[in-house]
C-alpha cells in the first residue's frame, strides 16, 4: 500500500491541478535565461519551445574537432536544446562508461572536467541551450547503483543479469534513497558541478545563459515493482527535494526538472507521477518515449506491430500532456526513440518507420504550440552525427573514442541519428522552421 505520506503528496498534487498553476518564476540576474511561467518556458519574455537532441557524450569528444563539426551540424538543422551528461561514476558493473568523471574517493578525471567546460563554452558560443543531468538511474554511465556499492560493502546486481530478472535491477536501485551514504556521496558531486566555473569561460555555471537546466538523473524510478515503489517514494519524494533545494541554493537562475521517464518510470501510475512532478522545486515534467523498448512494437516484426506502436505512442503523449495540463506546468518529451527498418544499425538501413515516429510526436509539439499549450519541447535521441561503430558487432569498448548516442549498453546505431539520415534529418529540419513560424506568429498575436 502508499504510505500516508505518499498519499498526501499525491494528494496535494491533485488540488494543485484545480485551476492554472501560478507562475513562481525568479527573475534571472541578466537576459538570457529560461524561466518557467505557468505551463510556459520564456526567454526573455518570449515563449520558449524547442527542437532538441540528446548528446549525452559531448564531454567525451570536447578535446576532438569532432564537437564543434556536430554542434554545429545540430544548429543547421534548427536544434536549439541539447542534453548532456554531468556524471559518470567509475564502476564494476556491466558497460558501465569509461573514462568516468569521478570515482570512489572523490578523485575527478580533469580530462571530463574541462571537456565538460569545452562543451559548455560551444554550446555558449552558438546561442544553445543545455539540460545537464547529475546521474543516472541505469548503469552505462555507473549511476546510482555505484553510489550504493561504494556504501554498501561493495554490493551490486548488474542489469539483464539472469540470476537476477527484471524488475531486480530497478528494485535494487531504489536502495540508493534509502541510504544518506549514497546520497551525501551524489550531493558532494552536484556542489561540484553546480557550483563549477567554467575553466574555458571564466563564467560560472550558475550564471551561464547556455544552460537552461539542471536534471537529477537521467531517468529516475521509485523501483521496479508497486511493492518496492511503495515502501521507497518517501525516500524518493525527500531526495528530489533536498536535490532541487541544494541545485537552488547554489544556483538560483536555472531550472530544475527530475529526469524522469513519465508514467513509464512510475510503473504506469498515475499518482506516482503526479506526487513526484508537483514538488517544490521541480520547474518543468518529462517524459520519455521508447516502443521498441517497451514492447509496443515487435522489433522481429516491425512492419505488423508499427501502426499499434504509433497508436500507443500518441496515446502515450496524449496522457501527459493531460497530467500537465494538470499539474499547471511545462511538459518537454526529452527522449524518445525508434530503430531502424529491420531492427538493424548500419547507417545504410532506412529509417521509414522511425520518420514516421518522429513526425508523430512534432505533429504534437507542434499542435501544443498552436493551442498555448504545456508541450514545450522534444529531444530525439540521440545524435550520432559523424560518429560510426569501431567493431562489427556494433558494440563500444572501453578504450575507443568512437563515442555515439547509443551508449556503451547498447548497439551503437540501433536509436542515433547518423548524418547520412537524410530523410530524418529533413523530418527534424522541417518541424524546426515549422516551430519557429509558430512561436513567430504567436508573437504576432500577442504584439510581440
Amino acid at each position: 500500500m502508499i504510505t500516508r505520506r505518499a498519499a498526501l503528496a499525491a494528494s496535494a498534487a491533485t488540488l494543485a491541478i484545480g485551476g492554472p498553476a501560478m507562475a513562481r518564476p525568479t527573475a534571472p540576474p541578466t537576459p538570457g535565461f529560461v524561466r518557467r511561467e505557468g505551463m510556459a518556458l520564456t526567454l526573455d519574455g518570449r515563449p520558449y519551445r524547442f527542437v532538441g537532441a540528446n548528446l549525452w557524450y559531448a564531454g567525451w569528444i570536447a578535446d576532438q574537432p569532432r564537437l564543434g563539426r556536430e554542434l554545429d551540424a545540430l544548429a543547421g538543422l534548427g536544434v536549439t536544446n541539447l542534453r548532456i551528461a554531468a556524471s559518470a561514476e567509475l564502476s564494476p558493473l556491466k558497460n558501465s562508461v569509461r573514462p568516468a568523471f569521478r570515482d570512489e574517493t572523490g578523485a575527478y578525471d580533469e580530462r571530463l572536467l574541462t571537456g565538460l567546460d569545452h562543451a559548455m563554452a560551444e554550446i555558449g558560443r552558438r546561442g544553445l541551450k543545455a539540460v545537464l543531468y547529475l546521474t543516472n538511474f541505469w548503469e552505462w554511465s555507473g549511476g546510482m547503483a555505484t553510489y550504493l556499492l561504494w556504501t554498501n560493502g561493495g554490493r551490486y546486481i548488474d542489469m539483464n543479469d539472469p540470476a537476477h530478472p527484471w524488475p531486480a535491477f530497478p528494485d535494487f536501485v531504489s536502495g540508493f534513497y534509502r541510504s544518506p551514504e549514497a546520497v551525501a556521496l551524489y550531493h558532494d558531486h552536484v556542489r561540484r558541478i553546480v557550483g563549477r566555473v567554467n575553466s574555458v569561460t571564466g563564467v560560472a555555471y550558475a550564471d551561464d545563459p547556455a544552460i537552461m537546466a539542471w536534471q537529477l538523473a537521467n531517468e529516475p524510478r521509485p523501483g521496479g515493482s508497486d511493492a518496492v515503489a511503495d515502501q521507497t517514494v518517501e525516500d524518493f519524494h525527500d531526495w528530489i527535494g533536498a536535490t532541487a533545494r541544494l541545485i537552488k541554493s547554489i544556483d538560483p537562475n536555472h531550472l530544475v526538472s527530475t529526469g524522469g521517464e513519465g508514467l513509464k518510470g512510475s510503473i504506469e501510475r498515475e499518482d506516482l507521477v503526479l506526487s513526484s512532478q508537483a514538488l517544490d522545486g521541480v520547474d518543468y515534467m518529462t517524459a520519455h518515449l521508447w516502443p521498441g523498448n517497451w514492447s509496443w512494437l515487435d522489433r522481429t516484426d516491425m512492419a505488423a506491430t508499427h501502426a499499434g506502436a504509433m497508436e500507443r505512442s500518441a496515446d502515450y503523449i496524449a496522457r501527459h500532456v493531460a497530467l500537465a495540463r494538470r499539474l499547471g506546468k511545462p511538459l518537454v518529451l526529452e527522449e524518445f526513440g525508434y530503430p531502424r527498418d529491420g531492427d538493424r544499425y548500419s547507417p545504410d538501413v532506412p529509417t521509414t518507420m522511425r520518420d514516421d515516429f518522429y513526425g508523430m510526436i512534432h505533429d504534437a509539439v507542434l499542435a501544443s504550440a498552436r493551442e498555448e499549450g504545456p508541450l514545450v519541447g522534444s529531444n530525439f535521441w540521440a545524435w550520432n552525427g559523424e560518429g560510426r561503430a569501431a567493431h562489427a558487432d556494433a558494440r563500444f569498448r572501453t578504450g575507443d573514442d568512437a563515442f555515439l548516442g547509443d551508449p556503451p549498453h547498447e548497439p551503437q546505431g540501433w536509436y542515433g541519428v547518423f548524418d547520412g539520415d537524410a530523410s530524418t534529418l529533413e523530418r527534424i529540419r522541417t518541424h524546426a522552421a515549422a516551430l519557429a513560424a509558430a512561436g513567430q506568429a504567436a508573437g504576432q498575436a500577442a504584439g510581440g
